[in-house]
């Protein structure tokens, strides 16, 4: 057989072929790599946990604790950590069942609403219609034999340049199950004075470190060895120290809210309030051994406060400056009557929602309830928002005076001094025991005139000093 070439013939042993080398070399070529990188988003699974507008104008929290790690697994509606915002501590749960991936932030770390807290693999296509997953990762090529070479090559350069370190051979155990658990600023406390937080005897409820464990800890750390030696005269130390210690987040809440307050031109209207015939009811009320439930005097003044408040609405409302040009009153129909608590943490406000429907065992219950959460930290977002005025009873303190100081989402704010007996005056000129006890309202002078404030006041010391009137108004 022969070829034919430009009209010509060529002998058979002339037939061009690649040497076999060449073909040697061909067959070792890997394929195209452009391949790989077609791989559909859904094959990785992965999902962002985002977290979420909380409401109440909360742009960030702080991370307490994380529940989970990374490669662990979690379930769907199980708790990944547990946060703290400006008003309330509680639990993040999760939105999807997987591999925890990654944790973007750590303990003690400040999130803004919006980032994502962690990244979660999940079953392929188990949540479709849910967020678009991460952006999609290209599947890394098989390594050829000679990229296998070079890998193990530099392997092992980095090893002898740089020898892993040792692993820890002792593990620090916490002495109890919240051995490790602080408040932020007890854990700024901590970072400025370079204290590990396992060091330090909690004193707090089930071993919880608290800001004067911390600061008993460090003077004892550095406190001077006694000389054997007595020194002759010793002059003393003029020296002042200080250390700096970040705001708690109710503690930067507290601070916004009140300098934001700082706007509204305030007023104070101040009276005496007899309150013998409360007193006397609660007193058979104790005694009464068929209802352990313990009745405060605070009940009764949230209750004429609201009753007070249908005849004198305008003291319910709020002030709508959106426009600076055209302020706005905006009246609001339910009672949302706010209680300040003092707390572990700070100043706090929840308020008892819809006064005006609720029986004094009712708002006595509900009292109980927030204080009790309030103590414990675990207030959450519902309890803190919607309020509408606010009773702040400084009495159960201390104290016979206060200027309380308005919320910017109200108009008026009461404060209760402390109950002292003193004698009094009765109708007939006779001297007499009186259990007086000083009310002080404060007002946004902007919409409320002495004169408004001045009624309010009054109709509600009517209703504390005969408590029967309250009857006629119960629902």
């Amino acid at each position: 057989m022969s070829f034919k070439r430009s009209g010509g013939l060529l002998p058979r042993n002339f037939r061009p072929c690649l040497p076999q080398t060449h073909l040697r070399i061909r067959s070792t070529l890997p394929p195209l790599l452009s391949r790989r990188f077609h791989a559909s988003s859904l094959l990785w699974g992965i999902k962002s946990q985002v977290l979420k507008d909380v409401g109440e104008g909360i742009t960030e929290v702080q991370i307490i604790q994380w529940y989970v790690e990374e490669g662990a697994h979690i379930e769907e509606w199980k708790p990944l950590c547990q946060y703290q915002s400006d008003k309330a501590v509680d639990d993040i749960t999760s939105r999807y069942e997987g591999i925890i991936k990654k944790l973007h932030f750590e303990t003690d770390d400040t999130v803004p609403t919006g980032r994502a807290l962690c990244d979660i693999e999940v079953e392929d296509g188990k949540y479709p219609d849910d967020s678009p997953p991460h952006e999609p990762r290209a599947e890394p090529a098989e390594p050829t034999p000679s990229a296998q070479v070079a890998a193990a090559t530099q392997a092992a350069e980095s090893s002898m340049a740089s020898p892993p370190p040792l692993a820890s051979t002792t593990e620090e155990i916490p002495k109890s199950k919240n051995a490790s658990l602080a408040v932020p600023a007890v854990r700024g406390l901590l970072k400025n004075h370079g204290v590990d937080i396992l060091d330090v005897n909690g004193s707090g409820k089930d071993g919880r470190v608290m800001k004067e464990d911390v600061l008993k800890f460090v003077a004892e750390r550095d406190s001077p060895v006694t000389a054997t030696v007595p020194v002759q005269s010793v002059s003393p130390d003029t020296r002042q120290m200080e250390s700096t210690v970040s705001l708690s987040p109710i503690q930067s809440q507290m601070f916004k809210t009140m300098t934001k307050s700082l706007n509204t031109p305030h007023f104070l209207y101040a009276d005496e309030v007899k309150v013998n015939d409360i007193t006397s009811i609660r007193k058979k009320l104790a005694s009464d051994k068929r209802d352990p439930t313990k009745i405060t005097f605070l009940p009764f003044i949230v209750k004429a406060v609201s009753q007070a408040l249908t005849e004198f609405p305008i003291l319910n409302a709020r002030v709508d400056t959106s426009d600076p040009s055209k302020p706005k009153l905006i009246m609001r129909a339910k009672h949302n009557i706010g209680i300040a608590m003092d707390t572990p943490n700070g100043l706090i406000v929840p308020n008892i929602k819809d006064v005006a429907t609720r029986s004094i065992y009712d708002i006595a219950a509900e009292i109980t309830r927030l204080s009790a959460l309030g103590k414990s930290g675990k207030l959450t977002p519902a309890d803190l928002s919607g309020g509408t005025i606010t009773v702040s009873n400084i009495g159960n303190i201390g104290g016979t005076y206060v200027a309380p100081v308005i919320v910017p989402t109200e108009v008026a704010i009461l404060g209760v001094g402390r109950s002292r007996t003193v004698p009094v005056f009765d109708e007939a000129g006779q001297v007499t025991r009186g259990d007086m006890v000083n009310f002080s309202w404060s007002a946004d002078h902007r919409v409320i005139d002495g004169a408004t404030m001045a009624r309010m006041g009054n109709r509600v010391r009517d209703l504390i000093e005969s408590p029967e009137l309250m009857l006629l108004n119960l629902r």
